[in-house]
């Protein structure tokens, strides 16, 4: 019997999930009065919004203050998570309030057709761009949120917490031509969560024991759209160093992807602290939108993504809180649109 299909394997995996769940629990359950406000609008359900091939839900979160052809942000939840959990567990919906923008919270299909509810970022289908799998039925919500509610084609971003983050490293990966930017919460590279045996779950990775060159792991990327040659999104990415579900060595192999991808050295520009154990670092640039940006928090585990400080970073990133920020893409090492005036990227 292999591990993936033990007893043991299988009473690792939920304890981990629960384990997800708990302090998903903690994080939404005790934040603060002046933190924890209420979204001022409420969290609506489209249905036939396209092509769905894995029966995906889509919730959409249409601020009352939007701005005329507005930004649009997908946000992808955590295994055994929904689209509503993380409307309410993070500060998403609450920044769009203050920004304008709009975030589509997708649901995968629910138990017993997912039972784990985790994103497919592992089967053939899911690894390959129109495939079949759960990023083609994102990809219509994005499409579904251009056509009836005129978002912006030109500012798409993706962001996403474990499962989510995952999610976020395989749609920046196949669809380079839909996303601006992403921020991924405790992920693994692209094509690391590989599977052919159904399984859906990869202990190797998970457990930080790939381990490929930077120009291995970039042409995995770049295989996702074969003869693609555009602008490539941004990518922020967040993992605490104690992480026991998706192992911290994930961290590094991530940055050796996104660098690759986006032709920058792995040498950081730029280093700092946020916060006091945050180790913020930037490659490629020294401002506010380098083309990778890494948050390591030293003695975390699971649990990133659920802090307002970290959600209202990643925006910043995105360039959300300013329309003023014009994205940059990269295609090589050039940018086709800047940042800031004056910013160095």
């Amino acid at each position: 019997m292999s591990l993936r299909g033990s007893p043991r394997f299988v009473r690792s995996l939920v304890a981990s999930l629960l384990l997800l769940g708990l302090v998903v629990t903690f994080w939404t359950g005790q934040q603060s009065p002046s933190t924890a406000h209420a979204a001022s609008a409420s969290l609506v359900q489209v249905t036939n919004f396209g092509n769905n091939p894995t029966g995906l839900q889509m919730w959409l979160y249409v601020p009352p203050t939007v701005k005329p052809h507005p930004a649009i942000l997908l946000a992808l939840h955590y295994c055994g998570g929904t689209g509503p959990a993380l409307f309410t567990g993070t500060q998403f919906a609450n920044l769009a309030d203050q920004n304008g923008f709009i975030v589509i919270f997708p649901s995968v299909s629910l138990p017993p057709a997912r039972s784990l509810q985790c994103w497919d970022v592992s089967t053939p289908k899911g690894l390959t761009r129109n495939g079949g799998g759960d990023s083609q039925g994102l990809i219509s919500m994005v499409r579904y949120v251009e056509w009836h509610n005129h978002g912006d084609p030109e500012r798409v971003y993706v962001t996403g917490i474990s499962s989510g983050a995952m999610m976020t490293n395989v749609m920046l990966a196949e669809y380079p031509d839909v996303f601006k930017a992403g921020a991924a919460f405790m992920g693994v590279p692209y094509h690391c969560f590989a599977t052919t045996d159904g399984s859906m779950w990869n202990s190797a990775c998970a457990n930080g024991q790939i381990s490929m060159t930077p120009q291995q792991w970039g042409n995995l990327v770049r295989g996702a759209f074969p003869g693609y040659h555009g602008p490539r999104p941004r990518m922020q990415l967040w993992h605490g160093t104690a992480d026991a579900i998706l192992h911290y060595p994930n961290f590094g192999e991530e940055i050796k992807q996104w660098t690759n991808v986006l032709r920058v050295s792995q040498t950081p520009l730029f280093t700092d602290s946020p916060q006091s154990s945050w180790t913020r670092t930037r490659y490629g640039g020294t401002g506010i939108c380098p083309p990778v940006e890494a948050i390591s928090i030293q003695g975390a585990g699971h649990i990133l993504g659920f802090d307002p400080g970290m959600d209202t970073m990643a925006i910043q990133f995105m360039g959300l809180n300013n329309p003023s920020l014009a994205d940059a893409n990269f295609s090589g090492s050039q940018h086709t649109r800047g940042c800031f005036e004056g910013e160095s990227v």
